[in-house]
């Protein structure tokens, strides 16, 4: 192989579409330490996860002062559990080399040990602050979708993550990806030992953009359901469905899986996970039918509801025992009456429907007053006062 026809290392190519970029994956340098895109984007997608969480937290019947600390250790959960699942998938190259397992610039991070670690820490922390798990799951699961969906262009900008040849018009090739290929497949290179058949030369399937459009179609459809949603957990177990699908078919084209001899273990994972997943719906599904009592979603709790009022009495600089609630019933409560974001529009319609009807009322004739009794009584007299004059 020449050397003289690879593309630079950063050059990055869509040919069918006739797309060039020069990329370095490298976005600037403070202090002499390089700041990689990879933790840009990384770091991107769990701002916009955050942005669109905490404000509908309310929705799920969560305070979300109380939900901060789980959030916060979640995030730390998931990077750490990301790092260590990768590691270990692969510890014959990092053992010993303790700054190479602590080096996560270049990549390396495996997203279901991401999940695994997130949900671990975040749910015992949920545990200590009392806050219900299955709501928080469910907000959860859209926050996922979102910092996969943006996360997985951080792969784009470092080249890895990408699948086997394809004639495909989305397919991209790149100075790095060609070097990868070239040098696994050398005899004694992973994808030389996993059986693949791969050619430098041709364009790869962009595996990273198939999820992260997978990911963010996701989070559009599960977020407009979880205002339709019919119990605590549903939108978790639909986003484990939804993601297990997608990482299965994906999985397969991958060039780079993390292998239990000829077995891709994030492949066999997802199989697992959709079909328990679907199981459990159908499950709940028939539960809910047969005894609606029996899942009341927690937002429409008398508990959530004191927990949440509660607390905005606290921002409102209410002291802590003041601000406690007992006995007092959710009509009394205006907790419901500020979110705004899921305010129904067909209210407004009423609304202003029954202010056109006033108004055609106030075209008609004003109706004649009652006569009061004085009147009557005076007509009366009158009357007879009348016929004495007929009969003289």
């Amino acid at each position: 192989m020449s050397t003289d026809t690879l593309l630079e290392p950063h050059e990055i190519q869509f040919p069918e579409l006739g797309w060039k970029f020069n990329i370095d994956p490298t976005a600037f340098t403070v202090f002499g330490f390089n700041i990689q895109w990879y933790g840009i984007i990384i770091t991107l997608g769990l701002i916009l996860a955050l942005v669109y969480a905490l404000p509908k937290m309310k929705r799920f019947g969560l305070d979300s002062d109380r939900t901060v600390d789980a959030i916060i250790g979640g995030v730390i959960g998931g990077l750490i559990g990301a790092r260590i699942y990768y590691v270990l998938m692969r510890w014959d190259e990092y053992k010993g080399d303790w700054k190479a397992i602590i080096n996560t610039r270049q990549g390396g991070l495996a997203i279901y040990g991401g999940i695994i670690g997130a949900l671990l820490v975040g749910l015992i922390i949920c545990k200590i602050r009392k806050v219900k798990m299955l709501p928080m799951l469910d907000i959860t699961a859209l926050g996922f979708l979102i910092g996969q969906g943006v996360g997985r262009w951080g792969n784009f900008f470092n080249q890895e993550a990408f699948g086997t040849n394809t004639d495909s018009f989305l397919g991209m090739t790149g100075g790095t990806i060609q070097r990868t290929i070239s040098d696994g497949m050398q005899m004694g290179g992973d994808m030389y030992n996993n059986g693949l058949e791969m050619l430098w030369e041709k364009p790869v399937h962009p595996c990273f953009f198939y999820e992260s459009v997978w990911c963010l179609l996701g989070f559009v459809i599960l977020s407009f359901w979880s205002k339709r949603r019919k119990y605590d957990g549903q939108i978790f177990l639909m986003y484990l469905a939804w993601y297990g699908a997608e990482r299965f078919v994906v999985e397969g084209l991958r060039t780079d899986s993390l292998m239990l001899g000829n077995i891709r273990i994030s492949q066999a994972l997802s199989a697992v996970i959709f079909v328990a997943s679907v199981i459990l719906q159908i499950v709940l599904f028939s539960k809910k039918k047969r005894d609606p009592e029996s899942m009341v979603l927690y937002a429409s709790t008398e508990e959530s509801h004191h927990l949440i009022e509660e607390s905005r009495r606290k921002k409102m600089g209410i002291s802590h025992e003041d601000a406690k609630i007992d006995g007092i019933d959710d009509d009394e409560l205006d907790i419901l009456n500020d979110d705004d974001d899921d305010f129904d529009e067909s209210e407004l319609d009423a609304l202003n429907d029954d202010d056109d009807e006033f108004d055609d009322d106030d075209d008609e004739a004003p109706a004649k007053p009652a006569e009061t009794s004085e009147n009557k009584a005076t007509d009366t007299e009158d009357e007879k006062s009348a016929e004495n004059k007929e009969d003289k």
